[in-house]
């Protein structure tokens, strides 16, 4: 018997090394095995979520044909897009990541809705992967509502179109261009029915930036889409297709909301005060008077969405006014910029001017004051 020890002990130490070098191989494809497997969606409103915090939607609405998304660790791609719509309607679907609230859905620990005049800056990134087969706009959309709503159709949608392949065009007609974020765009308006939308189109195509959601917004507000007491619900990434898709990707995409301002404006910023001069001119004859006014920016930051405040002289009334909107006609009236002239730039200016009518003796106003601050006079 033995002999039949060391026989044990061998069958034991093989058993051994076999055991280990299964378990280094184990570990070893553990190793290389992805954290979490891309999740592929092809339900019509199918979600999943990425990165703990954002949410990739299919949004299939405008066909019946076969659209899957695949979310990876970063963004999704569009892995099937069958069908075709006439490139003279709606796209077929909007696939799309987003930060935010959409249709009752709401990405993880999400900041939003949140008050416009509580937001200081809302940072967004995009990085896109075009293919060229395909009809389709890259598209972000930005939801503004006069209330936090969590669910349906918001009052103002802003486009941002970073491309766009095929005879398609925005809703509405194209109503100028501007300049916003550091970049130049063509800028349409129109309805869909449902919502009142505002396209910011690149000339031509881009891949990848790194933008405040809030330049969009402001300019939004600046031209009477929206107000500063309205509410920012969603920040979304994506595509429209209307011929094919697949292949197109969305690399990465981050959104972060920036809030803690109060509302009714937000805190202003120590280190950038607002500052500024007025300078009023007038032509006086009986009974009636012009004033022409020029609102100077005399500190470091602009003035976005400026208000000029100040109290007309006892029996002096305002008719009609032009490049701002000056209401109540009389007493303590306030200047507010219009689409054109809405921001004032450090060192820069914004002239306005009005008819009134007055009664007894003609004086002017003694004291302005620029978004709460006051103003000196030259």
């Amino acid at each position: 018997m033995r002999p039949l020890r060391p026989q044990v002990r061998t069958l034991r130490g093989i058993s051994g090394a076999l055991l280990a070098t299964l378990a280094v191989m184990a570990s070893l494809v553990t190793a290389a095995a992805p954290a979490q497997a891309d999740t592929t969606v092809c339900e019509p409103f199918g979600t999943t979520t990425i990165q703990g915090r954002y949410v990739v939607q299919n949004n299939r609405w405008g066909t019946s044909a076969t659209q899957c998304v695949t979310a990876t660790g970063t963004g999704f791609r569009v892995s099937q897009a069958d069908g075709s719509v006439p490139t003279d309607g709606a796209p077929k679907s909007y696939p799309s990541v987003f930060n935010g609230c959409h249709y009752t859905t709401c990405s993880p620990g999400t900041d939003l809705p949140a008050r416009l005049d509580t937001v200081s800056e809302a940072p967004s990134s995009i990085s896109y992967g075009f293919v060229g087969d395909a009809v389709y706009n890259a598209s972000y959309d930005i939801w503004l509502d006069p209330t936090p709503r969590t669910d349906g159709v918001n009052r103002t949608e802003i486009m941002i179109w970073f491309n766009r392949v095929g005879p398609i065009q925005p809703i509405g007609s194209q109503v100028g261009t501007a300049s916003v974020g550091g970049r130049s765009w063509e800028v349409w308006t129109g309805s869909n029915g449902a919502n009142d939308v505002l396209s910011f189109v690149a000339p031509s195509a881009i891949t990848d930036w790194n933008f405040d959601v809030m330049d969009f917004v402001r300019a939004t507000v600046a031209r009477g889409l929206a107000e500063n007491d309205w509410y920012l619900t969603s920040v979304q990434a994506g595509f429209e297709p209307w011929q094919n898709g697949t292949g197109l990707t969305v690399n990465s995409f981050s959104s972060t909301v920036e809030t803690g301002g109060t509302p009714g404006g937000p805190d202003p910023d120590p280190g950038d005060p607002v500052a500024c001069e007025v300078t009023y001119g007038t032509n006086v004859w009986q009974g009636g008077f012009t004033a022409d006014v020029t609102v100077g920016n005399t500190g470091t930051a602009a003035v976005d969405d400026w208000r000029l405040a100040f109290t007309l002289p006892s029996g002096q009334r305002i008719t009609n006014a032009w490049n701002a909107t000056v209401t109540p006609s009389a007493g303590t009236v306030t200047a507010t910029g219009m689409g054109h002239n809405a921001r004032i730039a450090p060192g820069g200016s914004a002239t306005f001017g009005f008819q009134g009518t007055y009664g007894g003796t003609f004086t002017e106003p003694d004291g302005f004051s620029l978004n709460g601050t006051p103003c000196t006079t030259a």
